[in-house]
């Protein structure tokens, strides 16, 4: 029998329309040969530093591209999407060389996974680890090449375990990420009624601090390795909360409840890029450098005033300045300091130099691009 029930019609298209749609399929046909051409000129690249064991991964010659881009694109794109595009065909192209194995801290939705991609884009072969110990372990035994490691926040400062795990690891910092960091409370069910639990990283925690009081103030605040943990457990009883990202919402199927709900709406996170020496040297001078750098001194009056001394006498910005417990039993402290600029300049050799004959112990950490 046959169902002649008049069907909806579909949307009309215009002959105007259709043109342009016509004239973008041409367009995606060119796009798609040329970044097919690109990337067989990659594999040649690829197999040149193969041959002469050059590093397949060069953060300062991303930045480079894409800076030069960004300086030719006449829009309309803006070249914050621009520079986004170029990040993701580099790494899709790099990833022909050699994948990159990156170390990051698990499971999927983490923001340590999305510094991750901002950095090397979403074609690195991710390792997810369950704390930052075993990123750092990953890394120096090279299951990884390269790891990314929170190491401050705007609200609660200094990630205190990443500057411990620095003083007894071979690692340098190549690279880093500054991420705007949205903690969101995630369910199974679309409801703030009856929640038991709310469960993330120490950190996120404590950035919340204020709104878990006011809304959830009598909800058990349970720690947990990473927010994305934190996601995975709430997606197993209706109980349950997480303070997490979209990307941990989407990943294991849980309802935003409410959005941005950290105490300071500019909250961002500095991730650093570590790897091995012998992996990447430290990055070549780009003119807007970060040095990073663990010092101790002497217990003695004026010891961290003198410290000081040689950063002012050469014209170099202290940026960051953080002790920590040396664990002596001595109350002896160890001092991280972020200096603007890069080793290879004058100015920053000579206050490091002189900076080092003051030190009980000097380590430098590693320079690096500015992040954003």
């Amino acid at each position: 029998m046959t169902d002649n029930t008049p069907q909806p019609a579909g949307p009309v298209q215009s002959a105007a329309l259709g043109e342009l749609r016509v004239q973008i399929d041409a367009l995606d046909h060119q796009l798609l040969q040329l970044l097919n051409q690109r990337a067989r000129v990659a594999e040649q690249v690829g197999a040149i530093k193969r041959a002469e064991g050059s590093p397949f991964f060069r953060p300062d010659r991303v930045a480079q591209v894409i800076a030069k881009i960004e300086a030719a694109n006449p829009g309309p794109l803006l070249n914050a999407h621009v520079a986004a595009i170029w990040r993701e065909i580099m790494s899709a192209c790099l990833a022909l060389e050699s994948p990159q194995r990156v170390a990051v801290l698990g499971p999927q939705g983490t923001f340590t996974e999305e510094a991750a991609i901002e950095f090397f884009g979403s074609a690195a072969n991710l390792i997810y680890c369950d704390n930052f110990d075993e990123v750092f372990h990953a890394t120096e035994s090279g299951t990884a090449q390269y790891g990314v490691v929170a190491i401050e926040n705007s609200t609660e400062g200094a990630v205190a375990r990443t500057l411990d795990l620095f003083l007894r690891s071979p690692v340098h910092v190549i690279g880093q990420v500054s991420l705007q960091v949205r903690h969101n409370l995630l369910r199974q069910q679309n409801s703030l009624d009856d929640i038991e639990v709310v469960m993330a990283h120490p950190q996120a925690l404590a950035q919340c601090q204020n709104w878990l009081s006011k809304h959830l103030p009598h909800a058990e605040r349970r720690a947990v390795s990473s927010n994305a943990e934190g996601a995975r457990l709430a997606a197993t009883n209706p109980k349950w909360a997480a303070l997490a990202s979209e990307r941990a919402a989407s990943q294991f199927g849980l309802h935003i409840v409410a959005h941005a709900i950290q105490d300071e709406a500019f909250n961002r996170t500095r991730f650093a890029v570590i790897c091995l020496p012998q992996t990447m040297a430290m990055p070549p001078v780009t003119g807007k450098d970060s040095t990073s750098l663990v010092v101790s001194v002497p217990n003695k009056p004026g010891a961290v005033h003198d410290l000081l001394v040689p950063l002012k006498k050469n014209g170099v910005s202290l940026t960051r300045f953080e002790s920590r417990p040396a664990k002596s039993g001595q109350w002896e402290y160890y001092f991280y300091m972020d200096i603007a600029g890069h080793p290879a300049q004058p100015a920053v050799a000579a206050a490091l130099n002189e900076l080092k004959e003051l030190c009980a112990f000097y380590q430098v950490l590693g320079a690096y691009p500015t992040a954003d």
